[in-house]
Parts: structure tokens; sequence; C-alpha cells
């Protein structure tokens, strides 16, 4: 027997069986489409939030950071001595050092008057540290006392910043510190903040009259063209004090992931519920298979009888387990896709439906109807011809 024949007789025999009870298919379609979906929201929200935890880091012009060694992440930084970033500029290969100031604050919503929390960015507006035109292109404006850019990207419980600059009403509270919104740039809202502002390291001082001016939260180190980054970076940490961090730009963005997916709950919750996703499938999955062998095994006995060897019956289950993941993952990727543009619109970070991610899903659900099929064959063996007859 060619390989076709091989493939084609049990896989026309797994299919006929799934379609003679049309309700037990379609039942058993839907349970694998609502773990696909699952598992697609799950990936999806787990991917939006790692997304989110680095498109700040993700912004930031430098060959090495700086950071506590107890900062989890850089929104909870522990804040250092600036007199460390200071000693980096010592070393030849370091071309220029910036301090960043971060802190969560208060934003007053100019229509409303109701405050909502989001993240502060200060730094000097001679450097350039974020790689973000609008910031770049209006440096100048954080020069002025009390000035600050908005993040046109947060959540629009802020209020619409765009018009109310436009009719000249700019003028709003940060921490309870009068402020003047001169222009707007586009970053992102994340877990930790649902909005963003950038201000100069001055201006910062002044939204935050409690904090000290050599006290910073983040180091920025760009060094000359042509430095080893792992070279410069071992020397510093010779050169530096222990309780200081530095990281790449890889590193980095790295850290900030990890700490969302080993430290932080939400991580741990999105991992779990994919898996919870899956399990259910499986056992959906298991449960039809295993009810069709139960209920044929009078026919598959009389196949065995008539010469039929064990291996094609397996060959059979796995068809059907192949038909099942295919005729709910197709519908659980449309729903899916329409779910992810609705959970956008929400909560206002990117879920895109990328190919990797499509590509993993599949092989998670094929891999799922493919598990069920290993547990119901042991069913298959019950059906001796001569316990039938």
């Amino acid at each position: 027997m060619n390989l076709a024949a091989w493939c084609y007789f049990p896989a026309r025999l797994a299919w006929r069986q799934l379609i003679f009870d049309r309700t037990k298919l379609i039942a058993a379609i839907f349970g694998v489409m609502f773990a696909c979906v699952l598992v697609f929201m799950q990936l999806g929200f787990r991917d939006s939030l790692y997304d989110s935890a680095i498109s700040a880091p993700l912004k930031l012009s430098g060959d090495l950071f700086l950071m506590h060694k107890q900062t989890e992440a850089m929104w909870r930084p522990v804040r250092f001595p600036r007199r460390e970033l200071m000693r980096a500029l010592g070393h030849p290969a370091v071309a220029e050092i910036t301090p960043i100031y971060l802190a969560l604050a208060s934003f007053k919503n100019i229509e409303t008057q109701v405050k909502r929390t989001l993240m502060v960015y200060g730094f000097d507006p001679d450097s350039q540290v974020f790689n973000i035109v609008d910031i770049q292109n209006q440096r100048n404006l954080l020069r002025l006392k009390d000035t600050i850019l908005f993040d046109e990207f947060s959540r629009p419980e802020f209020g619409p910043i765009r018009q109310l600059i436009e009719t000249g009403r700019n003028i709003t509270e940060v921490n309870d510190y009068k402020t003047n919104i001169v222009g707007l740039f586009h970053l992102g809202v994340s877990f930790a903040a649902d909005g963003n502002i950038v201000t100069s390291d001055l201006n910062f001082m002044r939204i935050f009259p409690n904090r000290n001016h050599h006290a910073i939260d983040v180091g920025v180190i760009k060094l000359h063209p042509g430095s080893s980054i792992q070279q410069v970076q071992a020397e510093l940490r010779l050169q530096l004090n222990e309780f200081v961090d530095i990281f790449t730009y890889e590193e980095l963005l790295q850290h900030e992931k990890d700490y969302w997916a080993d430290m932080a709950p939400i991580g741990f919750i999105f991992g779990f519920g994919t898996i919870m996703g899956l399990v259910v499938g499986l056992v959906i999955v298991y449960q039809i298979l295993f009810t069709d062998i139960a209920n044929l095994r009078y026919e598959f006995a009389t196949l065995k009888a008539m010469g039929y060897e064990h291996g094609y019956f397996i060959r059979v289950v796995f068809a059907s387990a192949f038909y099942l993941a295919v005729l709910g993952f197709l519908p659980g990727l449309i729903l899916s896709a329409a779910l992810y543009q609705l959970a956008e619109s929400q909560i206002y970070m990117p879920m895109p439906m990328t190919f990797v991610k499509l590509s993993t899903v599949f092989l998670f659900i094929l891999s799922m109807c493919t598990m069920a099929g290993l547990l119901a064959i042991h069913k298959l063996k019950a059906a001796d011809p001569a316990d039938m007859f």
C-alpha cells in the first residue's frame, strides 16, 4: 500500500464517522473553538502586557542603562545617587550621560476636574534621551517653566487634550501643581500607567518638591561610535558600586518583561488561563473521540476480524483529532480576531494578530487534539473480535 492510500482511507473513515452525528460534531467544534478563543485571548493579553511594559524603554536612546538593583521595573524604581552616573562619565568610551526621573502622579482632567494617575518622566531637554520625534521637536518648549508634553495615546479619561490645547484651555494640575500643556507626543498606555507626560528635570522637581535632584531613577549612557558595549559594561561594573545594575538595551527590555512574567501575579494569571483553555479543550475532544470509539466498538471489532491492523485505527483516531482541530480553529480564529479589535478599543493597547501567534495557537490546538486522540486510543484496544461476538 502506497503512502496516499495509507493516509487516505483512515482519513475518509474518520470524516464519515464525524459527520454521521452532526449534533455531536457541532458540539465538538464549539468545544475546540472555545479552547482556541481562550488561548488566543490569554496570549493576546499576555503579549499586550509585555509590549506595553517595554513601550517606554523601547523609546529610550542609549547604549547602557543604570538602575538600582532593587528596581523591579521602571514604573516602580528605587532611586540611587546621581554621582554613580557621573562616575560613568569618566570612562573614555562614554560620550554622554542623561539622568531620568520617574514618578506616578495625579493628573486633573481640565473639563471634569477628576484626577487620574499617570507616569511623569523628567529629563534634561538638551539631551535626546527619547527616540520620539514629537518630543525631540518640542524640547525647546520644555525649557520654559511649568511646561509639559502630554501623551496623546493615553486613556480618554484624561480628557480631549488636543482639542483643549487648540482652544487655549491647556492649564491643568499634575500632583496638585499647576502646569501648562504645550504639546503632544505618542507613546501609549501600559498595565502600570493609564497615561504619560514628559517634562524637564527642573519642572519635574517643581511638580515633586520632595524629590532630590541628586537621587535619580534611571541613568542613560551613550558611547562613542565603535565602542564595545559589552566591554564597557564589564568595566563599569568594576568601577561603580554594587547596588547599581548596568543593562544593555536588550537586557533592559528583557528586565521589564521578566518582571511581569515572573514577579507580577498578572503574568501567572495569563499563563494559567492558557493552560486551562487547553485542558478544557482536551477534555471535550477526548469525550467526543472516546464516545465515538465506544459507540462503534462493534464496527471496529468487525474490521479487526476482517484483517485491519491496530495501526489503521490509530490513524483513524488521529485523523478525527486533526479534523476537529482544523474545524474548531478556523471559527475560533475569526472570533478571536474580532475580540482583539474589541479589546484594543477598550484597553487602548495594541493586540495584533501576528502570524507567529496564529501558528503557535494552531500548534497548541493540534497538540491538544492529538493528546486527546492518544488517550482515546486506549479505549480502542477493547475492541477485540473475540469479545464482541
